[in-house]
């Protein structure tokens, strides 16, 4: 598909993610994502984080060791940011779509309060059934043998109580996307 096809679909999930209360940060590059990717993580000492190889970032597991971040147990709650990659993006809704596997923890995505998902622009499709119809027919064995699937929209939210919105009581407060262009 064409350069202006990719352009459409960046720019309505950006705006539809917007919309969820997702803050979007944009990289060039490899090496300006794993810039951004520090300064989100700030001080912190340690994150959650599906298997560094299950993110699309080169060099991640050089620059947390070179900064003294560590990656913590997967169940730590103590730990300020999760950090995964995604298995498709939908421009339709801004939503996220991420698949539990050997070492895609889902807890990663629920535990922290800030969840930082890295997308690549491939990931980006129109919508969930455009992902679900790739996924069939790609590898339809390996798409019923998932454990779970999870569409994230935006950061949690509730009005349970007295129909008052509060933000990060089932999930992160804050959902931050690093799209890597």
């Amino acid at each position: 598909l064409d350069d202006t096809f990719h352009e459409a679909l960046r720019k309505r999930f950006t705006e539809q993610a917007q919309k969820l209360g997702c803050s979007i940060h944009v990289a060039k590059s490899q090496e300006q994502a794993l810039t951004i990717l520090l300064e989100l993580i700030g001080s912190d000492p340690s994150i959650l984080s599906w298997s560094l190889d299950a993110i699309p970032l080169a060099g991640l597991d050089d620059v947390l060791i070179t900064h003294g971040i560590e990656v913590a147990p997967p169940r730590d709650a103590l730990v300020r940011i999760g950090i995964t990659g995604v298995d498709a993006a939908l421009a339709a809704t801004g939503s996220l779509v991420l698949s539990a596997a050997a070492g895609k923890h889902r807890v990663t995505s629920l535990l922290p309060p800030v969840h930082i998902a890295v997308v690549q622009m491939d990931q980006i499709v129109a919508d969930l059934e455009t992902w679900v119809a790739r996924q069939r027919a790609l590898r339809i064995d390996g798409f019923r043998a998932l454990s779970s699937i999870m569409i994230i929209s935006g950061p949690s939210r509730t009005a349970d109580i007295a129909m008052q919105l509060v933000m990060g009581m089932h999930g992160p407060r804050e959902l931050i996307v690093l799209l890597l262009e």
